[in-house]
């Protein structure tokens, strides 16, 4: 069985920081992929968000929808690792955006890394839509080298 392969940019946007909470663990004591894809879609939210953009946008209906997502596991994470998540967008298109993700723990240990494929979407209409001229200025912005961390 072929492998999945997250290709990991030279640059990276954002670095959150995001706790792995004792509920985050499954019955191995670690924390666990479901929970990983949570802390992956909270990571999304705040990377959109210093972006100056939304995952939904109330008012309008309109916003973003995951159209896939690939985890490649690295390492374990355990309760009270402070996860560093470097995001970055990647491979923008007429109707969306990856959103590419390299979490590793405090001592920078690497724990993950993912992709998620990211489509523009109106609610209201149930449909693509284009990905706005704005929404891609911003996203394409010049981007800093993920930092080691201390």
């Amino acid at each position: 069985m072929a492998r999945v392969k997250v290709a990991l940019p030279d640059t990276y946007s954002l670095t959150v920081q995001i706790p792995v909470r004792i509920t985050d663990l499954n019955y191995g004591g670690h924390l666990g992929n479901d929970a990983l894809l949570s802390l992956l879609h909270e990571a999304r939210v705040q990377f959109l968000h210093h972006m100056g953009l939304v995952e939904l946008d109330t008012a309008t209906r309109t916003g973003t929808i995951m159209a896939d997502v690939a985890i490649e596991y690295k390492g374990e994470a355990f309760y009270g690792d402070i996860l560093h998540i470097h995001l970055a967008a990647t491979d923008l298109h007429t109707y969306g955006f990856d959103v590419v993700y390299w979490v590793k723990n405090q001592a920078d240990k690497e724990i993950a890394r993912a992709k998620t494929g990211m489509l523009c979407f109106d609610y209201a209409a149930r449909k693509l839509r284009r990905l706005p001229a704005e929404s891609e200025a911003r996203l394409s912005a010049p981007a800093a080298p993920a930092r080691l961390l201390e």
